[in-house]
């Protein structure tokens, strides 16, 4: 009974007592102030799709340039059916021809990739959450332990057949892509699929592996790019302990469930401008700069600048080089064969 009263209680906002104060204030200079402080150690972020549009790659729900608004060349009979499993079954070609215009390799993380990075480097990192398929957070230095991509990811793929279930790599998947072939199984010829969850699939195990004590041992909850619509990643939010704050970075506030909804665990009930209002903060912008404001606040700014320079210049050289190799065996395999020459008896070569 206690439990539920408490339950009650924190969910629904009854009982008169105000929850203890965690932040000097509801700001961004409030949390930058806390991250400073011995009460943060281990920081959880969510991410989505909103983090990666500074890379050139959309969003999916922004009206007229999300993804979900210009799939018409793919005559599908609703957007969202280019990510449902059952529908890839029967016609996976507009997936593929969709996945060679985001394939992974052809964009560069952003400012917000590099500030998780900076929050690894930093001992600061418990874990990101990612929806994104992008593989922008490996590319920008997270590593398989500082990641849980809760919607999987394109850098691996397996054999859709249950009792093949063959593994491919990146590099594989990609060559069958930019070849525009439907990718298939060297050992069944079944259709080869990349380990992204599509509606109707399961989330990796990992997800449910780590979220029980990753959300019970954080300290500050980041949300940065996501409409919070997709569940169960959504419902992550409401997992964090009650003295724990929770900063939302995104274009529009989001989050704000409505109590009940929340108390089921379908919901998140975040609190940005009530009365009760006590950890909970929003800075609605670009999240970019976003991530800029808030490494500034931290001390972290110059840093975290030299840090993308650096290594969207390695990024770039390394795609030079690539574009370079790739030139220099067009032309041998163009070269016109020639005979050997031979050796004139004056020693000099025969024209």
């Amino acid at each position: 009974m206690e439990f539920l009263r408490n339950l009650f209680s924190r969910t629904l906002g009854l009982g008169s007592e105000k929850p203890e104060k965690v932040l000097d204030e509801l700001t961004l200079e409030g949390v930058s102030k806390f991250m400073l402080t011995e009460k943060c150690k281990n920081v959880v972020c969510m991410v989505g799709a909103g983090i990666s549009t500074a890379a050139g790659i959309p969003d999916f729900r922004s009206p007229g340039t999300g993804l979900y608004a210009n799939l018409q060349q793919y005559n599908l009979p609703y957007p969202e059916a280019i990510f449902e499993i059952n529908y890839f079954k029967q016609n996976p070609e507009p997936f593929f021809a969709l996945a060679r215009e985001l394939y992974p390799g052809q964009f560069k993380p952003t400012i917000c990739h590099y500030f998780i990075r900076l929050l690894k480097e930093k001992g600061l990192l418990l874990r990101c959450y990612t929806q994104n398929i992008d593989t922008l957070e490996r590319v920008a230095g997270l590593g398989q332990e500082d990641l849980v991509e809760a919607h999987g990811t394109f850098f691996t793929s397996h054999c859709t057949r249950t009792l093949c279930r063959k593994s491919y790599s990146l590099d594989w998947m990609k060559e069958k892509i930019f070849s525009s072939l439907i990718p298939k199984c060297e050992k069944c010829q079944s259709v080869v699929k990349p380990d992204i969850v599509f509606f109707g699939e399961n989330l990796p195990s990992r997800f449910f592996s780590l979220m029980q004590s990753d959300f019970r041992d954080l300290d500050l909850l980041i949300i940065m790019g996501t409409s919070l619509q997709v569940q169960p990643f959504a419902s992550l939010v409401s997992r964090t302990p009650t003295n724990a704050p929770r900063l939302l970075i995104n274009k529009e506030k989001t989050g704000e469930s409505d109590p009940f909804v929340s108390l089921m665990g379908f919901g998140c009930g975040m609190d940005f401008d009530s009365e009760k209002a006590y950890r909970d903060v929003a800075w609605i912008g670009n999240c970019d700069e976003g991530c800029l404001a808030l490494a500034e606040l931290l001390g972290w700014k110059k840093e975290l600048e030299e840090l993308v320079k650096k290594e969207h210049a390695a990024i770039d050289a390394k795609s030079r080089q690539v574009i370079g190799d790739g030139a220099t065996a067009s032309v041998r395999e163009q070269r016109p064969k020639t005979s050997p020459k031979k050796e004139s008896p004056l020693g000099g070569e025969e024209e």
